[in-house]
């Protein structure tokens, strides 16, 4: 099981001078990934509670205030590191118009020389899209074309796009990503329709750890059976799992939360130490700490 980290991006650890020596670090001590997620928004009064542990007296972590952008910052890791994969859990996609998006993460590609995955999501907060422009209500069609933009603006040239969203006239793309196809596109999400559309099409899943293990086996063999139905190999997909660390938990939990990761059979996971520790330097000696209670993992 590959073991990665998450980016230092939110709050007290969003100093942009920070990214690059923490990627490098992260990558020495043994990490294999580097993960970004996508908030644009803390309202004062917010539409949701976040799913994560929201209530009405602290609806989304404090953190949630200052985020570095991510795509930004997988940028200043990608100059830093030589082998590590970066990747997003997630970038939220139906904010995006699709053929800037495609640039950003082809070139995002190219700056790593082909060392990116590309996490998608639709989010969970209404304000966001009403920040952002699009429909709430229409985020899964999004989500749906933005996809086939890619995968059009990734393995066609000339390439073009009609569908009920985006419009793109027939043109050249000349910029390539590095991987043949572009890169692996992996899914969150825990909705029947969103694992149906995850075994049609994409690379993985990016659960996040806490979850039932029944409601996560189900989930799982949703995306599978929709994978052989569409004629694809359902061992193909894989599980990347996000697992949080939260304040007064330390590198003991996070150790035991990796080895009860390694042991259901996830391909990958990652820990976020953002909301457990006070600054970059703390998340760095925890992240030492664990890899040196874990050992080598593959």
């Amino acid at each position: 099981m590959r073991l990665g980290l998450a980016l230092p991006q939110l709050g007290a650890h969003s100093g942009a001078d920070k990214i690059a020596a923490f990627a490098r670090t992260g990558e020495q001590l043994g990490y294999r990934s580097l993960w970004v997620g996508d908030r644009v928004l803390a309202p004062v009064a917010p539409s949701d509670l976040y799913p994560g542990g929201g209530s009405p007296e602290r609806p989304y972590p404090p953190e949630f205030r200052s985020v570095l952008d991510p795509v930004v910052v997988l940028a200043a890791a990608a100059t830093s590191t030589t082998t590590v994969r970066l990747a997003s859990s997630t970038l939220t996609a139906p904010w995006h118009n699709a053929v800037l998006l495609a640039r950003s993460l082809t070139s995002l590609d190219r700056l790593c020389g082909g060392r990116l995955d590309v996490g998608f999501g639709v989010g969970w907060l209404r304000d966001e899209y009403t920040a952002t422009g699009p429909s709430w209500q229409h985020r899964g069609s999004l989500l749906d074309e933005i996809l086939d933009v890619l995968h059009q603006m990734w393995t066609h040239n000339p390439a073009e796009y009609h569908g009920r969203h985006f419009q793109v006239p027939c043109a050249h793309v000349d910029l390539r990503p590095v991987q043949p196809g572009g890169p692996p596109v992996l899914l969150g999400g825990w909705s029947p329709a969103a694992m149906t559309r995850l075994g049609r099409r994409a690379a993985g899943w990016l659960p996040v750890y806490g979850m039932a293990a029944d409601v996560t086996a189900a989930l799982w063999e949703t995306a599978r059976r929709a994978a052989d139905q569409a004629g694809r190999d359902p061992n193909v997909l894989r599980r990347e799992l996000r697992i949080n660390l939260h304040p007064g938990q330390g590198a003991r939990h996070a150790a035991d939360a990796v080895a009860q990761a390694h042991d259901a059979g996830v391909d990958g996971a990652f820990l976020d130490l953002q909301f457990a520790t006070s600054s970059v330097e703390e998340s760095l000696s925890m992240a030492a700490d664990v890899i040196a209670r874990v050992g080598p993992l593959d």
